[in-house]
């Protein structure tokens, strides 16, 4: 075998990313990291662990949703929606260059990072508006003695 061979063989084939699949990753999981994955960054990881001892720490609390440890797992769900939005509303020559370097095929976008971008935007601002009521009202209470 010569080493033109050893190296076509060792060397991953390049895996075509989708705008789309990377939106909704996103949305739906990207308070895990699940885009990271997908997006081939480093520190994945990173997100699902802090995000895993957030949710723990705030069932534990009585009122799990008023624990500052939920308020704390927002953070990122919130992040990764915006997140969301910035990757399905990129160009595609830089969506490319970014996470598709080394393949031939290019991204044609269509509805669907459209779509993805507008359904990630209502869902986001009303988990966080939903957030910042609660944080109010038991910011309130708590100052109150109600």
């Amino acid at each position: 075998m010569t080493n033109a061979n050893a190296d076509a063989l060792a060397a991953p084939a390049p895996f075509f990313r989708h705008k789309a699949i990377a939106g909704l990753l996103a949305l739906l999981f990207g308070w895990a990291g699940a885009h990271w994955w997908y997006l081939g960054r480093r520190y994945g990881w990173v997100l699902l662990l802090f995000s895993m001892m957030m949710i723990g720490t705030a069932l534990r609390a009585e009122d799990w949703y008023k624990s500052p440890a939920f308020f704390l797992f927002l953070l990122p769900a919130i992040g990764s929606y915006i997140e969301a939005i910035v990757l399905c509303l990129m160009s595609d020559a830089r969506f490319d260059a970014r996470y598709n370097p080394n393949t031939a095929r290019r991204s044609k976008t269509g509805w669907a990072p459209v779509l993805v971008a507008i359904v990630t935007l209502l869902l986001g601002v009303t988990v966080m508006v939903s957030g910042i009521a609660i944080l109010v009202e038991t910011t309130y209470r708590a100052m109150s003695g109600v």
